[in-house]
């Protein structure tokens, strides 16, 4: 029996309020169960320097976690003067799933910034910014589009996140912290709404798990993207 009483292949509750922050040209509050990440996109003039001739625009993300977002206050990052190991892994990671299905040559001279803000977290933050952070990149892309800034969504695909993981021996879906922290195995993939692979990051906890493990939580990982590419299309009312 997992935690939360979910069956073992059941997301948490989620959902995805688009248009939160009236500054950003894009932005979304991702929930999944009780981890919530606000999620904004913001449209930059310019690209990287060395990115000055290349010919295409650029995504990038940044990620952090609010002081009480966990159940003892941390401090800021900021106020250390210097961002974690795990901050800088966990914004990577939401840039590269990003541009894997953004055509950056139809950005033209742009730059469109991600940040995901954890505002509270029980388990799976990375992949409820990624999922997020699709959204708001999509609405972002939309309003340039709108003002005449690109001539057409430079999408090719859709990309989401979930994790899985061994809880007392069986793959589970969508872990919570609960489970997180008592997991076999924890796994994030990172897939395009077509199945295919962006990115899966899989760690024992305790013994190596089997391929057989991998391909029961494979499984799951597939069917948790197509339900969550679908809560993505609701939000942004796309076919």
């Amino acid at each position: 029996m997992r935690p939360s009483g979910r069956a073992l292949d059941q997301l948490r509750a989620i959902s995805f309020e688009t248009n939160v922050n009236k500054h950003a040209e894009g932005s979304c509050l991702a929930k999944f169960g009780d981890t919530h990440v606000l999620c904004t996109a913001s449209v930059e003039d310019r690209v990287p320097g060395w990115l000055r001739d290349a010919g295409h625009g650029w995504v990038t993300a940044e990620y952090g976690m609010l002081p009480r977002s966990t159940g003892d206050r941390t401090g800021r990052e900021a106020a250390r003067g210097k961002q974690g190991g795990r901050t800088l892994e966990i914004q990577r990671l939401i840039g590269r799933s990003l541009r894997a299905v953004t055509n950056l040559t139809q950005l033209g001279p742009l730059q469109i910034r991600l940040d995901c803000d954890v505002l509270q977290a029980d388990g799976g933050t990375r992949t409820a910014s990624v999922t997020g952070a699709y959204v708001a990149l999509y609405l972002a892309c939309r309003k340039i589009q709108q003002l005449g800034l690109i001539t057409e969504l430079p999408f090719k695909g859709i990309v989401a996140a979930v994790s899985c993981g061994l809880y007392q021996g069986k793959a589970v879906l969508d872990l919570d912290y609960d489970e997180d922290s008592n997991a076999q195995a924890d796994t994030n993939f990172v897939l395009t709404d077509s199945g295919q692979i962006v990115e899966i990051q899989g760690t024992a906890e305790e013994d190596p798990f089997s391929e057989g493990h991998f391909a029961a939580m494979m499984v799951l990982a597939k069917e948790g993207i197509v339900e969550l590419v679908a809560h993505q299309k609701n939000a942004l009312e796309i076919g």
